[in-house]
Formats: C-alpha cells, structure tokens, sequence
C-alpha cells in the first residue's frame, strides 16, 4: 500500500457531513446533499479524470493488502450509527420540518452511498463475512434482496431488455425508479426459488435467502415502531427510499440505452466493456469505491475495487456520476445529451423485438 491510497478515505467525507448535520441541524443539516450534488460536481468540472491502470505488481500488492477492505467494513457501525445517531435527535429534540427534511435526505444519501453501494462490492465476495455485512447494510434501505437480484440476475442479464436494472432507450429516471424496483424484487424471488429448486433444497429453509432477507426486514421495522414514535419510524422508512432511490439512480445512468445484440439462437452475446456507462472523474471514483469503473466490474465481477481498470473502448460519461443523476432528473435533458453517445446499433436494436432462446 502506497500513501496515494489513503485517497479512499475521502469516501467517510459523505457521512462525516451527515454527522455534521446531525450534530448541528440548524445550520447544517443539508451539508450532505450540498457536498454531493454540489460541491463534488463543480469541483469535478476543474479536475482530471484519470485513465491510468495499475501495474501487475501494484495489482499483486493491493489485492490482498486488508486495508482496502477494512475501509468497507467500517462503514457497517458508521452507517447504523448515523441512522441511530439522526432518528434519536429527531425523536428528543424539537426539529423544524425543513431541518427534518435535510436530516433524511442526508441519511438517505449516506444509506446509498456508504450503506448500498459498500453492499453491492461485498455482496459479490464468497466469505460469509462479507455476506453478511453487506445484507446488514442493505437493510436500513429495504434492499436486502439485491445481493440475490444482482448477482445471479443483473450480472447474468445486463443490457437486455430481460434485465429491471438496464434503462431502455427514452425512458425517464422517473419511470426506471418504479419498474427497476419492483421487477429486481420479484425477480429475486423468482431467482431464489430457482437457486433452491436446482439444489433441491426446501422453501422454510435457512438456505432460502429471501425468506431471511423478509424476516430481517419485518424485524428491522417493528423495531422501528417499538423503539420510535410512528412519525420517526416512518422517516427512518423515508430514509431508506431515499437511500435505494439513490442507487436506482445510478443504475440508471450505468447502462441507459446499452444493449447487447442477440445470436440466431436467441442467446445473448457475453457481456463487454462497452455495456456499461464508465466515469473517470476523481472525486465520483473514490467517493464510490470505483464503482464508476463500472465496464471492468461487469466484465469481471469477483474483481476488487481497488483493482479494476479502465478501458478506452468503454463509452464515457461526459460528466461524473453526481452532476450526470442531476441531469438525469431532467428527462429532455438528458436525452439530448446521452442519446447521441450511444452507439448506432444499440439504439437500432431498441427499436428492435427480442429474439426468443431455443
């Protein structure tokens, strides 16, 4: 590990401003939304992006080095303590409305950000650690199926029409929120029971990951409305919408109108470099962890963060992930910013009916 890795620290400047807030309500308890769709994209309008990959013996180092995945898992007691941290001060002290407001919209970014996005990189280790610190982090945002959805489901289908996570050409952010979201749910049902079916395995089962994931999440809010008032019980539920709206978000802008062209058979091609949207700008890369090198994750998934590269072949964001989800916010917008960058025959076989497999 070199000293230029401590750049990832700067990921804990999200929920450092959540705290601040928290802390200080009345006079900043929006810092969290002013840093992130604020300030980061005026900054990144006057810094480089960043091409260059790491070297085979920097790889070597870096891969097994546990600095970079104990800075994943300190977010678990960071994020559950925010939460708590927001939900007591609202329950004991006497908030204004605009001040509450700022509090979840700040909770709900640090969910997304440092609670969902941290799951998404663990959820894709094989220890049960990993596992399980990332089902623990999707749960304050109501996700804990997406470790199931994404893995065996998004990895397998991305740029297809078959895919809930994959925007189609023309379609709002708006629109992606809700058909994302309900179709990556009930696949993951549908996936889980295919998951237990090929094992042989029972439905009322510890093996029944969705089963947990239910129970988990009915636990999570009773607990809510025994610990709160209902009204605070409620904007811990708020938080978290906005925490997984903040990820669908994201999808959105990582693979808006990418497709992948169908053989004769029906099948897809495999997966490349050029089916997702990538973003070099700094700031965007470290605040996520490097999810912005989205193309290399999809195109090796078992991949740490710390590792993956860039490729010229991959199609480019003109701006970084924050300033592109703000843009997203205005459909015509960006249409008419994104739908010229995607490749001709991607927006060809938009238009096109899907070949059925054989």
């Amino acid at each position: 590990m070199r000293f230029v890795d401590l750049k990832y620290l700067t990921a804990y400047l999200i929920p450092l401003c959540a705290i601040l807030g928290v802390f200080y309500p009345a006079q900043l308890s929006y810092l969290t939304p002013i840093l992130t769709f604020g300030v980061v994209p005026v900054l990144e309008l006057f810094t480089p992006q960043l091409t260059q990959n790491l070297s085979k013996t920097d790889k070597s180092s870096k891969a097994t080095h546990p600095f970079f995945d104990w800075l994943l898992y300190f977010n678990l007691p960071l994020v559950y303590f925010i939460l708590g941290f927001a939900l007591f001060s609202i329950e004991f002290n006497e908030l204004t409305s605009t001040q509450i407001i700022g509090l979840v919209i700040s909770v709900g970014i640090v969910l997304g950000s440092n609670g969902i996005n941290v799951a998404h990189e663990l959820g894709h280790r094989e220890n049960k650690c990993s596992q399980l610190v990332a089902k623990l982090l999707l749960l304050p945002s109501h996700y804990t199926h997406f470790t199931t959805e994404h893995n065996f489901g998004h990895h397998a289908k991305v740029s297809t029409p078959e895919d809930p996570a994959t925007a189609r050409l023309n379609q709002s952010v708006f629109s992606f929120w809700f058909t994302s979201s309900t179709r990556q749910y009930k696949n993951a049902w549908r996936l889980q029971k295919h998951l237990l079916n090929s094992k042989n395995q029972k439905f009322w089962a510890l093996h029944n990951s969705m089963l947990i994931n239910t129970i988990l999440q009915f636990v999570y809010i009773s607990l809510l409305f025994i610990i709160f008032s209902w009204q605070t019980a409620a904007l811990a539920i708020s938080m978290g919408m906005v925490g997984f709206l903040l990820l669908e978000s994201i999808n959105y802008i990582e693979h808006y109108g990418l497709l992948r062209k169908q053989r004769k058979s029906g099948r897809y091609y495999p997966v490349k470099e050029i089916h997702s949207w990538n973003s070099n700008h700094l700031l965007g890369r470290i605040l996520l962890y490097e999810l912005t090198r989205h193309s290399d994750h999809h195109y090796r998934a078992s991949k740490k963060y710390q590792l993956l590269d860039y490729y010229s072949t991959s199609p480019e964001l003109p701006y970084g992930y924050p300033t592109s989800i703000l843009i997203a916010f205005v459909p015509p917008l960006w249409f008419a910013l994104m739908n010229p960058k995607i490749p001709k025959d991607m927006r060809e076989l938009a238009t096109q009916e899907p070949l059925k497999a054989a």
